[in-house]
């Protein structure tokens, strides 16, 4: 049995130890340092936005945009329904509540139709949408801004996956009042465990800098006015992340061929369909998802795990969660088709052009029967 092949491997830049070496000699191994600036700077000079925050986890970087945006108990906030719990969980934190909006085909991102619709005809105006880029694949984001703008509604774009992912050259993350990358172990870049928040407005930033380190007041003694939180990245992580960034390109063309790999394997079964991409947008291709029409997901996966080889369900929409049953959804049934008939391959970039061969034998044999 081979090594086992896994959706979405870290993979090391070579860097990496050469910079947390720096990090032990300066013996600056907490939280702060100098890699913390390095890696807030090389997000910036990348995305080409003017502020960023480098924290514990995206799901801390939604939280800290919520928390500057003035979100509190009873608030609605939107945010898309086929996503990862993350992008959801920091709305709990505030006591708010999550109002969940469904996806279109021609994306499988947030559909702006329903999007407008909902605030064209709700009774209580929300007061964010939580964007998500599903699989590091843009949204209509250019249209979604558009919308949120003219109903007054904050923009968090939750781009935890989609780092390297353009929409008329613009990178994602950038088009809303906040953005927010993941860099936990499975995403195009990793540090072990953290995330970014970024923004145009500085102010917004320096606030959510100061709840992410305590509210800690500037005296030479611990003075609070407010609550704060422990968020602040850790200098050794922030290496990593350093080193990460130098082959950020390198990594989304590789996850690019992946995903060409699979479409010239593929090509000749109609039993499936691959998720689309934009005009005008370059997604990153973080995972290869693709539905089924017949053939049942469960099937392929099962085959895949006897050759150790990792796949997943497309995620299983937020308002079909328990924890959710009660909650508001403006919805047309798209992404609950997606989760019953999609699959999420192995996409690590330490694959080769004959691991998705084989994994696509699999597939073909299990789609023949």
């Amino acid at each position: 049995m081979h090594n086992r092949l896994f959706l979405s491997a870290p993979h090391m830049s070579g860097k990496e130890l050469q910079y947390i070496e720096e990090v032990f000699e300066s013996n600056y191994i907490a939280p702060l340092g100098a890699f913390v600036d390095r890696f807030e700077e090389s997000v910036k000079s990348y995305t080409g936005t003017s502020n960023a925050l480098a924290v514990s986890s995206g799901t801390a970087a939604i939280h800290l945009a919520l928390r500057v945006l003035g979100v509190g108990k009873g608030d609605d906030i939107l945010a898309s329904t086929f996503t990862f719990i993350g992008s959801i969980s920091a709305i709990l934190y505030q006591n708010a509540n999550p109002v969940f909006v469904d996806s279109e085909m021609k994306s499988w991102n947030i559909s702006p139709e329903l999007l407008n619709k909902y605030l064209l005809s709700c009774a209580k105006k929300p007061k964010a949408l939580i964007l998500t880029h599903l699989y590091g694949m843009s949204a209509d984001i250019e249209k979604i801004a558009e919308i949120c703008k003219l109903h007054g509604v904050y923009l968090i774009e939750d781009a935890a996956e989609s780092l390297g992912a353009t929409y008329k050259e613009k990178h994602t993350g950038t088009f809303g009042d906040f953005g927010i990358y993941s860099f936990n172990g499975n995403k195009i870049l990793t540090t072990s465990g953290g995330g970014m928040l970024i923004s145009e407005n500085r102010e917004w930033i320096e606030k959510a800098k100061f709840y992410s380190t305590a509210a800690k007041e500037s005296f030479i003694h611990y003075e609070h006015k407010e609550y704060g939180y422990n968020y602040r990245m850790s200098n050794v992580l922030a290496a990593i992340g350093v080193a990460q960034m130098e082959v950020i390109e390198e990594r989304v063309a590789k996850k690019r061929e992946i995903f060409s790999w699979y479409q010239e394997f593929l090509a000749e079964i109609d039993e499936i369909s691959f998720m689309p991409e934009l005009s005008k947008s370059r997604g990153n291709r973080w995972l290869t998802a693709l539905v089924f029409k017949t053939t049942p997901y469960e099937d392929v996966m099962h085959a895949l795990e006897e050759i150790n080889v990792e796949s997943r369900p497309l995620w299983k929409p937020m308002h079909m969660q328990p924890l959710f049953k009660d909650n508001l959804a403006c919805l047309d049934g798209t992404s609950e088709n997606l989760y019953k008939h999609g699959l999420c391959l192995a996409s690590s970039t330490t694959m080769n052009k004959k691991d998705v061969e084989n994994i696509c034998n699999v597939i073909k044999n299990i789609c023949a029967k």
